[in-house]
């Protein structure tokens, strides 16, 4: 399964997060380190829910970029 994951820049890091496995999120000092965290984060909340007997979401989000021209 590929799931879409949101990757966010902060002033102490990286933050990430799964639209399709709410609370499924990582952060780490670096991208680098937040794609393996939250690759791990995934892995684990699926098992949970394997575990739990919960049904595991499809992937559903699609993502896309919009061009826009700048109002500048």
């Amino acid at each position: 399964m590929r799931y879409a994951v949101i990757i966010e820049r902060s002033e102490t890091g990286f933050g990430a997060f799964v639209p399709d496995l709410p609370g499924c999120v990582a952060v780490g000092e670096t991208e680098e380190e937040v794609r393996q965290l939250i690759r791990e984060a995934i892995e684990f909340h699926l098992d949970g829910l394997r575990e739990d007997g919960e049904p595991i979401p499809p992937p559903a989000t699609r993502v896309e970029y919009i061009a826009v021209q700048s109002a500048a």
